[in-house]
Parts: structure tokens; C-alpha cells; sequence
């Protein structure tokens, strides 16, 4: 009995870090560029140039072109598209049921 629930534990745990690999693969293939923002989040660059925002959760969040966002080391970014649904369908990537 031990035995069983030990190994469905570790069963769940590997398909637990399988999954989060294929999102963080797919997120990965697909961004050039990432910025840490101030307040915990990050800004992606796609590889095609357009922006999305995340907020410290690894949510993604929508923001309107124009807004000016501060990087951790105080750089200002101008947010130029808000791909949010982009996003977020890259950090569902594997975490579906």
C-alpha cells in the first residue's frame, strides 16, 4: 500500500515537471527578448518584435500601447502591443487537462 502511493506520488510529481517544461520550451521558442520590470513582472519581445506583459505571478496582463514601464535596474520600456492573449496561450502551453 505504501508502495503504491509512493510511486503515484512520484508519477504525479514527473508529469508535474514535464509539463512545466514543455510551457517554459514553448514560451522560450517563440521570445527574443525578456525585461524584469520593478514591480516583479516581466515584458517579453516575440521574436516578430511585438510585446507582452506578465505580472509577478507569471499572469499575463494587458496593458495599452504607450504605457511606460520601469525595468529592476531602472531602464523605461514603451509597451508598443499587448499580445496578453499570445501570452498567455504560450504559458498554458502543456497545462491543459
Amino acid at each position: 500500500m505504501n508502495t503504491r502511493i509512493t510511486s503515484l506520488f512520484a508519477a504525479v510529481a514527473l508529469s508535474t515537471l514535464a509539463s512545466t517544461t514543455f510551457a517554459t520550451d514553448s514560451l522560450a521558442n517563440n521570445v527574443d527578448k525578456t525585461y524584469r520590470l520593478k514591480d516583479g513582472g516581466t515584458v517579453f519581445v516575440f521574436k516578430d518584435g511585438k510585446m507582452a506583459v506578465a505580472d509577478k505571478f507569471d499572469r499575463a496582463v494587458h496593458l495599452p500601447k504607450g504605457q511606460v514601464l520601469e525595468t529592476a535596474d531602472g531602464q523605461k520600456i514603451v509597451m508598443t502591443s499587448s499580445e496578453s492573449a499570445r501570452l498567455d496561450f504560450q504559458l498554458r502551453q502543456g497545462h491543459e487537462n
